[in-house]
């Protein structure tokens, strides 16, 4: 099974465990650094999420995981808060932190730079959309965008 097959299947598992203890299932990754798989899942909710949160969907997942083995490799599981300045992916996202101070980052340079910053304005018709300083709004395709990321000032 491809990496991305993994991250969808554990997505599905994920989902009802996460939903019925009212969290929201932010990602799913599953990644290999150095010699090593690991398979991360992101939880949030309002207040944000404490270890014991993370303690409990750890177990459920871990338990069907190791009942169905749909993975072939050793890996290591772990779940976690998305933290502060958290990669925003889903549609959900971009409503949910519009009004908010975002870093995107492209792929490819716009004018010499693959880094602007600006105020979340959307996301509609498959583009984000930012308020840089000017005032001016900016969009971006996104298939063009290798990350979207609040912004967060102390």
């Amino acid at each position: 099974m491809s990496r991305k097959g993994i991250e969808e299947l554990v997505t599905e598992i994920a989902n009802p465990i996460v939903n019925r203890h009212s969290f929201e299932l932010v990602d799913v990754e599953f990644i290999k650094e150095g010699s090593s798989w690991y398979l991360r899942i992101y939880i949030d909710k309002p207040g944000g999420i404490t270890i014991d949160d993370c303690q409990i969907v750890s177990e459920e997942i871990s338990d069907i995981l190791d009942k169905e083995d749909p993975i072939p490799q050793s890996y290591f599981l772990e779940v976690s808060s998305p933290g502060l300045d958290r990669p925003l992916k889903k549609e959900s996202d971009f409503e949910k932190f519009k009004g908010e101070l975002v870093e995107v980052k492209v792929f490819k340079p716009i004018e010499g730079k693959k880094i602007f910053e600006g105020e979340l304005v959307g996301y509609k018709d498959n583009k984000i959309v930012i308020k840089k300083n000017d005032n001016e709004n900016m969009e971006f395709e996104r298939d063009k965008v290798a990350m979207v990321r609040r912004v967060i000032k102390f």
